[in-house]
């Protein structure tokens, strides 16, 4: 079953800026060339386009439940979390993940995504595209893991279906 993780306002906002902002650099390098050298245009546009280009690339575009395994779709190269890695799943509410800190990721363009960590929490990865619906795994080695899906509830359901084992008393 595929999980749509739409952005929220924010992070749209932040998509849209940063392609403006790097847009009209890339624009006026080349309205203000002057006969220079093309040099350093040429390499200051190569270099923005390819920043975004890359961040792009590692965005949760939508989440995937399936019998073996838990992907999180990126445009180039997807996440896959084994089932059998699965312990947990829970629902997390704007409380619990106040004062959570970017460590190394992204906060905004695209979504949110990387190394996060909140005292409540501690260390957690992120394949969020927004700042609500939060739903974290835990791996049986430990590692937190937050998503972000449109309908949390929903995900919730279906990962208990598929992933959780049932105790027999």
């Amino acid at each position: 079953m595929i999980y749509s993780c739409s952005l929220d306002k924010v992070a749209k906002g932040v998509t849209i800026g940063v392609a403006i902002l790097f847009t009209l650099i890339i624009a006026s390098q080349f309205l203000l060339l002057n006969d220079k050298s093309i040099l350093a245009p040429i390499a200051i546009s190569t270099l923005l386009i390819a920043v975004f280009i890359s961040i792009y690339a590692f965005s949760p575009v939508h989440y995937a439940l399936t019998p073996e395994a838990l992907i999180i779709h990126r445009p180039f190269s997807d996440v896959h979390i084994s089932k059998e890695t699965l312990t947990s799943v829970q629902i997390v509410d704007k409380e619990t993940m106040k004062w959570t800190i970017r460590t190394f990721g992204v906060g905004g363009l695209f979504g949110y995504y990387g190394k996060f960590a909140n005292r409540k929490l501690g260390s957690m990865t992120f394949y969020a595209t927004r700042r609500t619906n939060f739903v974290l795994l835990i791996t049986s080695d430990g590692r937190k893991i937050i998503l972000t899906p449109d309908e949390p509830q929903s995900f919730m359901e279906h990962f208990n279906k598929l992933y959780v084992k049932e105790t027999i008393i």
